[in-house]
């Protein structure tokens, strides 16, 4: 187990952990919560070894193989499948024995290292890694384009699916949702309930910490509490301990105020004198409560827009992209009216962001029009913050440039009360934003945003760097903004709160998208679980050609490990096969109980039926439901075993 006993940790003048106590038995999955710059990451680094306690003490197995995150995008020449499998050390040194044995011609060195090759995992390591990669969303095609050639997000991913596929007791993960979109995240969501060791993550996504966590542990003033259940029940149970702590605090104070003034009264008269002198040996043992002492959140209201014309932007047979002849988005046609509260799904790569930049001007369109209406005032929220900030100047300056466009008539007194309400006070509103945390650059952008007082808002990811208490404020500021929204984001809570219609972009189309988040997470399994059959077929044929360049220069020793592998393969094949036919069966009975859900929702929604029939009809439709989730699980376990036995 981990075990923290009264430890302190310091970091320059802060003191991060003031004599904190904490266990993690093993195999838990905790989820570490608390603001900004409490020193989540400190405590990570703690764990790892990069740090070291200042006081107390901490116990952690020493057996326990760690994976992390780098915090660094990586920068390699390898293929990207290469670079997975290179987290693995163990099973590098097998290949590394594998190919000094064959450089010695040895045949009781070639036995060993194929042993080795065996239990580390080696004749399937490609296959894993490949699937891994297939469900952080790369294409096939992608598997062996080499890391440099990648953008920084998907450079981050890569390192993900590093910690990820190596072997691992504990896994430590850092804000590991910041570059994924919905779809990765789904499947990143499942993956890591079959993990069997002990997880450790900071997020500030609220429903993948109730996913993927079972004990949240918080950090808060230098303190940690530990709560059981995901994010949500810790809410609860916060609240709860928050109130009851408040209310000890207050009856404690009359307690005291009573006390103190029998003792005031009656110390004086020799009648009373004993009881009075009781009382006060009563004070001095009391062990005083401390008041409670909450942060303070970010709280702000968008402005109501001076006007607020019915029709917005309007894209017309629009073609999106950066370059002509290339459009990500062909024939786009969407209006945006007085009131619409969209928000945009699909996967990184498709032309989300895109389409955001198109309708906010930044980007023409290739062909077809964008018609803006008359008055729009529109606020954009990019995803990548320095895209619209500027790192030399402060916030101060950028609010002044902005004022003079649109509130000229505002001070430098009025600029620094508006900044201060979004924390930026005193220095803070002077310091240069290139050196300001991401979470500051974010309240920095919804600070202007507000500021401009828009009639419609176009956000690109706007929570990346957000922590949740910064998120739920801004959830709230969005379910009261009078004016239109888009909102791109992979924060599924803020995507039910906010909006009202979805628009889908997939395949260079954008169309809407007839259902819910959870019809969307049904949609994604489904096109998971092409992605993964094109995927086994695209690795099955690699493998294939790669056996037959290999034999070409084998030697006789090489062949018979050739056929030990072979016959390996056919066994693991064999072992394919059941699982093969389970999984065909399940998708035989998932598309009948589709079918019966579907009926059974017509059948309610007519409400003809009679009241007692519409009762059966409800109870018949939660168990189908329910059937529904645990096959689609069952499907996935199956899939990914089917993959772990690709060769």
């Amino acid at each position: 187990m981990i075990r923290l006993q009264s430890v302190t940790l310091r970091r320059a003048a802060k003191v991060v952990l003031d004599n904190a106590d904490l266990t993690i038995q093993p195999g838990e999955k905790v989820g570490l919560v608390g603001a900004n710059g409490a020193g989540k990451s400190s405590l990570f680094a703690l764990l790892l070894g990069h740090l070291h306690e200042d006081g107390g003490s901490l116990a952690f197995p020493a057996h326990w193989r760690v994976a992390a995150v780098a915090q660094d995008a990586p920068d390699s020449p390898l293929a990207a499948t290469d670079f997975v499998c290179q987290a693995d050390t163990v099973l590098q040194g097998a290949i590394a024995a594998m190919h000094d044995a064959e450089a010695r011609r040895d045949g009781m060195l070639l036995a060993a290292a194929a042993e080795a090759m065996e239990l580390a995992g080696g004749y399937t390591a490609n296959a894993r890694a490949e699937a891994l990669l297939l469900g952080l969303g790369f294409a096939p095609h992608e598997l062996r384009r080499p890391v440099h050639d990648f953008s920084g997000g998907w450079r981050m991913r890569l390192a993900l699916a590093q910690a990820l596929f190596q072997p691992s007791d504990c896994m430590l993960l850092d804000e590991p949702t910041n570059h994924l979109d919905l779809d990765a995240l789904v499947w990143l969501e499942n993956w890591l309930s079959r993990y069997p060791g002990t997880l450790l993550i900071i997020s500030h996504d609220r429903e993948f910490l109730d996913a993927a966590t079972r004990v949240t542990v918080q950090l808060e003033q230098g303190k940690l509490q530990r709560f059981a259940g995901g994010y949500t029940a810790f809410e609860e149970r916060r609240a709860q301990a928050l109130q009851q702590q408040t209310q000890a605090y207050a009856r404690q104070q009359q307690d005291i105020a009573h006390l103190t003034s029998f003792v005031e009264r009656f110390r004086a008269k020799a009648t009373k004198a004993r009881q009075a002198q009781s009382r006060l040996k009563a004070l001095e043992r009391m062990e005083r409560l401390a008041p409670v002492m909450l942060s303070n959140p970010l709280r702000f209201d968008f402005l109501p827009p001076v006007r607020q014309p019915q029709q917005l932007l309007r894209l017309r047979g629009a073609d999106c992209g950066y370059s002509a002849g290339q459009p990500i988005l062909h024939g786009v046609e969407r209006d945006i009216i007085a009131g619409a509260r969209i928000g945009v799904l699909g996967a990184n790569g498709q032309g989300k962001s895109t389409l955001v930049k198109t309708l906010a001007g930044l980007l023409p369109a290739l062909a077809g029009r964008v018609q803006p209406g008359v008055d729009v005032v529109v606020g954009y929220y990019a995803q990548q913050e320095m895209d619209v900030l500027r790192p030399d100047e402060s916030p101060l300056q950028h609010l002044a440039r902005l004022a003079k466009q649109t509130q000229p008539q505002t001070t430098t007194q009025d600029w620094r009360n508006w900044l201060g309400r979004f924390q930026f006070s005193g220095d803070m509103a002077e310091q240069n934003v290139g050196s300001m945390s991401g979470g500051e650059k974010a309240r920095l952008l919804l600070a202007l945003l507000v500021w401009q007082r828009p009639n419609v808002l176009l956000l690109d990811e706007p929570t990346n760097h957000l922590d949740l208490a910064t998120r739920e404020a801004l959830t709230l500021a969005l379910q009261e903004f009078g004016g239109a929204m888009l909102l791109v984001s992979h924060d599924r809570a803020l995507l039910r709160a906010a909006c009202d219609e979805y628009w889908l972009v997939a395949d260079g189309q954008v169309k809407t998208f007839e259902g819910d988040l959870d019809d969307y997470q049904r949609w994604v399994l489904e096109r998971a679980r092409t992605r993964m059959r094109e995927g086994a077929q695209s690795i099955g044929d690699a493998a294939a050609a790669g056996a037959t360049a290999g034999s070409a220069s084998a030697s006789s020793t090489r062949k018979e490990q050739r056929r030990s592998a072979a016959q390996s393969r056919q066994n693991l094949a064999q072992q394919a096969k059941p699982l093969k036919a389970e999984q065909a069966a399940l998708e035989s009975e998932l598309d009948a109980l589709e079918a019966e859900r579907t009926a059974l929702e017509m059948s309610l929604a007519q409400g003809a039926t009679p009241a007692a029939q519409r009762v059966e009809q409800g109870k018949r439709l939660k168990q189908v439901a329910e059937r529904i989730a645990s096959y689609e699980q069952r499907w996935l376990d199956l899939a990914e075993s089917i993959e772990t036995l690709q060769v």
